[in-house]
């Protein structure tokens, strides 16, 4: 008869299996404190600028001038450092916002790679050795889960897919602040201890507390894993940044709307954010019978087209730039000033803000309000006219607002009314 072996036991073979909170289960010989500590120096100056660069695309839409430009009414003290967003230079919103937007879309490797590198001690028991020690840990719980959900909702923005309950304007904004809460009691707790293992490597004698107590054999070393997480960044920065820019760049920028291929030949072929179909605008409303209401304390006026061409036409060079980070080059726009308009209605010197109204029925932003200095700007335009050809429909036709320095969906398309005055 063959020889019987003997077995294990069940509760016995359970015993010797590894769990994560066990150290051997994580093998890996790349995790180490100073590769977490390059991810994590470079995630501090990353995040620092997209923390700085939301908060200013926030201002952006100047969400204390009026209530139809306030997403989050509710923020309270979170308003502090809101401002009059100026007009100059005409390029700062296609900056602030294309820098958010790009930086993001780059620091996607470097974060994974930061969380696959620290991931061994969120499965570490006890859960919590000391008050010091719970501090870090729920430092991380806001940090992790703060940078997970602004990376997720701000790339599925960036795409245009909206699977998030809620507007984007309102959880992008005060995940921001859960965010920021962790990011900084972190980075207080650790930037230290970065600093030193980064200077000075680990001391003699100290384990490295991250790395693997029973690695395998390497396959790769850190400066190589490193240096993946690097190219995936340039790769991401390859096929993304081209959004911002007409021409080559553009086209290249694969991973992003707006990206690829410029939309076509003519005056009126650039990039367009909502389409007159998208938006349910008709022929009929753009027609003959389409005029512009002008109101304020001289009275109320109508303008057709004809009229508003008829009257002194100036031009400018402005770009369009979106909240998904996306612009356009320069385009000569020609038209209106909006001081002008004020000054017919009624305020000949000091022309104030203006609510404007448009055409568009449905959706977010189909009313805006700009600020004093925003109308008084000579290159405030009531655009007629884009690059010597009247503005297409997907364009704002009959006539649209451009604006230097704001964002694109202040730059009302198919306008309707102006209302001059106190907001």
């Amino acid at each position: 008869m063959p020889e019987r072996r003997p077995t294990r036991s069940l509760p016995s073979a359970l015993r010797s299996l590894r769990t994560p909170a066990d150290p051997g289960f994580w093998r890996s010989p790349v995790r180490g404190a100073r590769f977490t500590a390059v991810l994590g120096v470079v995630l501090l100056a990353g995040l620092t600028l997209l923390f700085v660069t939301g908060l200013l695309s926030y201002a952006a839409y100047n969400p204390d001038l009026n209530p139809v430009n306030d997403k989050t009414p509710g923020k309270g003290l979170l308003g502090f450092y809101l401002f009059s967003w100026p007009t100059g230079p005409h390029w700062l919103y296609r900056l602030t916002q294309g820098l958010h937007v790009t930086v993001g879309i780059v620091l996607v490797p470097v974060l994974l790679a930061k969380l696959w590198s620290v991931i061994p001690r969120l499965f570490a028991l006890p859960p919590v050795r000391s008050v010091g020690h719970a501090l870090e840990r729920l430092s991380l719980l806001l940090l992790i889960g703060g940078a997970l959900f602004q990376f997720i909702t701000g790339l599925l923005n960036i795409q245009l897919d909206y699977l998030f309950p809620g507007s984007f304007y309102t959880l992008h904004f005060y995940g921001a602040w859960v965010f920021l809460a962790g990011f900084v009691t972190h980075t207080v707790l650790k930037a230290p201890q970065a600093v030193r293992v980064l200077r000075n490597g680990i001391p003699r004698g100290e384990p490295d507390t991250l790395a693997a107590p029973d690695p395998l054999p390497a396959t790769l070393s850190r400066r190589g894993a490193l240096a993946m997480v690097g190219a995936g960044s340039l790769l991401l920065l390859i096929t993304s940044a081209g959004r911002s820019f007409d021409g080559p760049l553009r086209r290249i920028a694969l991973l992003t709307p707006r990206g690829g291929t410029d939309p076509g030949p003519g005056p009126n072929a650039f990039q367009v954010n909502k389409t007159a179909a998208a938006v349910r605008i008709t022929p009929a409303d753009t027609g003959e019978r389409w005029r512009l209401t002008v109101r304020g304390p001289a009275g109320e006026f109508r303008f057709s087209r004809a009229e508003l061409l008829a009257m002194e036409q100036h031009s400018a060079a402005l770009p369009i730039a979106c909240v998904e980070g996306w612009s356009t080059s320069d385009q000569q726009w020609r038209g209106v000033r909006l001081s002008d308009l004020a000054a017919l209605a009624g305020f000949p010197d000091r022309p104030p803000g203006v609510f404007v109204e448009s055409l568009q029925r449905g959706g977010s932003f189909r009313k805006a309000a700009l600020r004093d200095n925003q109308v008084r700007d000579g290159r405030s335009l009531l655009a007629l006219e884009v690059n010597g050809a009247p503005l297409s429909p997907d364009h704002g036709y009959p006539a649209r607002i451009i604006v230097p320095a704001a964002p694109g969906v202040l730059n009302t398309k198919w306008v309707e009314t102006l209302t001059f005055g106190e907001l």
